[in-house]
């Protein structure tokens, strides 16, 4: 062991500024590279800075060094000789432009030959561990990182330099105490597909390893390119759980440090696929090509609040928050729903001609003045504050999208419930979405210019569910996500499908009356083709035409594309494949039941054809509920057939057989992500929590409440420096209005299954990147992105049915800068 003492580490450092100027010398005197020079991380004494128009280590004639000195006893591990046979051939492999020399050594004396440590573009550490350097030839390494150099950690390299600080930045994390020791074979889950080191790899690679546990996960302080998926293997006690990272790079002290915990075994090296994994690593190492590695670290995003709180008895700034849309030209317009804030009145009492009334506000928040501007108020059913099932109301203003050509046209879409369609007798409302116009250079909404394209009816007598979302296809389909409009009580939680409870006639407990009604626009995801004179036509491949009329004249609407969903607030569609992409609220059963089936899942799913994704009957991965029907709803009848289901309810008006139930792609209920369970010969699960398994580990609920978000795409051609990478692109956004062990992920689907409920094959936190808690963006309502790349994202604030000093729109950008080296310090030019 080495004792470092402050004295030591200063006269390190006087050596290490020497020593860079050494190593710029002599590279440029060498020749070994033309072009402009690296700029070495600024030295906090300005007159010993030594790099400013100096060139990085190596140069054209590209080198590798090999490093395999172990302080371990005994013979030289088989693996070393495995790994430099490997990292050889592969210099010898590929484009000409692309390849390169190779020596190896275990001599650490070339840690302190500046001209010779010089000459190499890239060190990989290929070391059994222990403390193989001494305190000059660690400021040699050091030195040659400021100077540029590029360093490829592999394996025991995480063990290598234990008392040094400075190197577990290098590698990264260090292997904890105890973990697994045997090879096992695991599934790595490749989440980078651009990094040269991974992009063509499988998404799900499959391998034999060691797998080392770590003390302190690296998670936001690298960039992880592959995590190992802990459910696949036995990690042992100090595991680390669903973000496992295995492999990770940065941009470290001036140089570029690549790391993979892979490559314990012999055989590793015999792989094509993870030589190809080390070949991508070396290419950015050494210089001979660029890639990303800031696009995942943490401090390389600011999150801000962009709107104030209102000013008392106002809404100046923000209503109840309840949906964004980002327009070309980089404005947002936000909606609030309509519970007033605290000064307000709220009106519960159905003899009052004022029940319930309300205003849905339209802001536009102008990024360029930085502005808010109130553009209009909608005077909506949606004011009844909290309270039990027959007091609150989640009606009001829901949805908004604008036209596909609002720069020219103005045209803003709100999907709502307006006052005056309340009939108090019957307790029954209007539900519509109508086109109105905007004018372009004040920000006004012309509440006189509605257009209604779409009603159909809701009952209000007994709260919840009302859905919201809108969004547009590329084909200028439009999709209107509508809630089943049925109470979350009277079925214990379970499935909503208590056929008894009615207020004068209309069933408010009996989700088959709307989600499984084919007949019925509740509990849907519409798709209709909005025409230029406030119109719609009906685009092909819906669920239903509108024209069936069998099994005994039963029928169906033609605007439905899906059905069987409970609660969608928000949906998405990526238009350059044109995907649907939904979440929505499930139940309130806190747990299974043997009796009447699975615990609230609330639910994402990939939606690529028109079908019926289950609710009230089935949920998750097609797990049934218990059917219950008159005269007594308390006693279970026979289990749902989620292939050939069935509506016989008696307050069903549309066709009684049912399309199959499609498997959703993320579930998760209060005991975990994915729970599942053995089935029985008629494939009813045993809803035995102690049998539960959990498919999607990184996933846990409790209080929970599905948001949905976007599909990212990148746009090279933006000019925008705030725009997220290029790293998050084809990433889904799915997140939740909690924040405790709720959801705020990017994950990734498999094109082959995720239109048939496929599980993700790979999913990260955004939790240190959105941030969460209470000064944070502790309840998300809603999240996209502008068209320069950034994200815009909602905070509902910390009350129910108004708003209150939290409710805020905050946007999140990028401050991390391109990818490195910059082009002009590539090896041998732009590759």
């Amino acid at each position: 062991m080495h004792l470092r003492g402050l004295s030591t580490r200063g006269a390190r450092n006087a050596r290490r500024r020497a020593w860079v100027a050494t190593v710029a010398t002599g590279v440029v005197a060498a020749g070994l590279l033309s072009g402009p020079a690296a700029t070495a991380r600024p030295d906090p004494n300005p007159t010993l800075t030594t790099m400013s128009v100096k060139s990085p280590p190596g140069g054209a004639n590209v080198r590798v060094l090999i490093f395999h000195g172990s302080a371990a006893a005994g013979d030289e591990s088989p693996v070393v000789n495995a790994g430099i046979e490997a990292i050889e051939k592969i210099g010898l492999t590929g484009p000409t432009n692309q390849r390169y020399q190779v020596e190896a050594t275990d001599d650490a004396s070339v840690f302190t030959n500046e001209t010779k440590l010089g000459r190499f573009n890239a060190i990989v550490f290929l070391t059994g561990g222990g403390d193989v350097l001494d305190p000059e030839q660690e400021a040699g390494l050091e030195a040659y990182m400021e100077a540029g150099g590029g360093f490829v950690g592999i394996h025991d390299a995480a063990r290598a330099e234990p008392y040094s600080d400075w190197f577990t930045g290098l590698v990264g994390a260090r292997p904890a105490a105890s973990g697994p020791t045997t090879v096992q074979r695991a599934t790595v889950e490749v989440g980078d597909r651009r990094h040269p080191a991974t992009k063509d790899l499988p998404v799900q690679w499959k391998r034999p390893d060691q797998w080392f546990n770590w003390a302190k996960n690296p998670s936001g302080d690298v960039h992880t390119v592959a995590r190992v998926r802990e459910s696949t293997y036995q990690p042992g006690a100090s595991a680390n759980g669903a973000d496992h990272p295995v492999s990770w790079c940065r941009d470290y002290d001036g140089g570029r440090s690549f790391y993979t915990g892979m490559g314990g075994t012999v055989s590793s090296y015999d792989e094509t696929d993870f030589r190809t994994h080390l070949r991508g690593a070396l290419l950015w190492t050494t210089r001979l090509v660029q890639a990303d590695c800031k696009a995942t670290i943490t401090g390389n995003y600011k999150a801000e609040r962009l709107t104030q709180p209102n000013q008392p008895g106002q809404n100046d700034q923000i209503g109840e928050p309840h949906g964004l849309v980002t327009a070309p030209d980089g404005r947002v317009l936000y909606i609030g729903r309509g519970g007033a804030d605290s000064s307000q009145p709220v009106i519960t009492d159905w003899n009052n001609p004022d029940i319930g009334k309300g205003k849905g506000q339209i802001h536009v928040y102008d990024p360029t003045t930085k502005k808010v501007t109130l553009a209009g108020e909608l005077t909506v059913f949606g004011n009844k504050g909290g309270g039990d099932e027959l007091v609150k109301v989640e009606e009001g203003l829901l949805g908004i999208e604008l036209d596909p050509r609002f720069e020219q046209n103005g045209w803003v879409y709100l999907h709502y419930t307006p006052h005056a369609g309340v009939n108090r007798d019957t307790q029954m409302a209007e539900r519509r979405v109508s086109r109105f116009t905007l004018d372009l250079a004040t920000n006004k909404l012309d509440l006189s210019s509605e257009k209604v394209l779409l009603t159909w009816p809701v009952q209000v007598h007994s709260c919840c569910h009302a859905g919201g979302g809108m969004a547009w296809d590329s084909q200028g389909n439009l999709y209107i996500a509508t809630g089943d409009n049925n109470s979350s009580g009277f079925s214990d939680g379970y499935s909503g499908n208590n056929p008894k409870p009615n207020y004068k006639g209309v069933s408010f407990a009996d989700a088959r009356r709307t989600a499984g009604n084919t007949n019925n626009l509740n509990g849907k995801i519409l798709r209709i083709h909005p025409e230029t004179d406030g119109t719609y036509t009906l685009p092909d491949g819906n669920l239903f035409t509108g024209r069936e009329t069998a099994e005994g004249g039963g029928k169906t609407r033609g605007e439905i594309y899906v059905m069987g969903v409970r609660n969608p607030a928000r949906i998405s569609v990526d238009k350059q494949t044109d995907t649907l992409y939904a979440g929505w609220v499930g139940p309130d059963a806190s747990a299974p039941s043997t009796t009447w089936g699975p615990a609230k899942y609330d639910t994402f799913a990939v939606i690529t054809k028109a079908s019926n994704r289950g609710w009230p009957y089935c949920m998750g991965n097609k797990q049934p509920y218990r059917d219950r029907n008159l005269p007594d709803p308390t006693e279970p009848l026979g289990w749902y057939d989620c292939d050939h289901p069935k509506n016989e309810s008696p307050n069903n008006d549309g066709l009684i057989n049912l399309p199959p139930v499609t498997g959703n792609n993320i579930w998760y209920s209060p005991q975990g992500g994915g729970p599942d369970f053995p089935r029985d010969a008629n494939g009813v699960p045993s809803y035995k929590q102690e049998e539960a398994t959990y498919l999607l580990p990184w996933l846990k609920g409790g209080g929970q409440a599905a948001m949905n978000g976007p599909v990212y795409r990148y746009d090279a051609a933006s000019t925008s420096g705030a725009k997220w990478p290029a790293y998050w692109d084809g990433k889904w956004f799915v997140g939740d209005f909690y924040d405790d062990d709720q959801p705020r992920n990017a994950v990734l689907t498999d094109p082959k299954t995720q239109g048939d409920g496929g599980l993700p094959v790979h999913s990260e936190s955004l939790k240190k990147i959105v941030p969460i808690g209470n000064d944070g963006i502790k309840n998300l309502m809603d999240w996209k992105f502008g068209p320069d790349g950034t994200l815009y994202v909602l905070d509902y604030g910390r009350g129910f049915f108004t708003s209150d000093a939290k409710s805020a729109l905050w946007r999140v950008t990028y401050k991390g800068g391109g990818p490195t080296p910059a082009a002009d310090q590539l090896a041998r030019g732009t590759q």
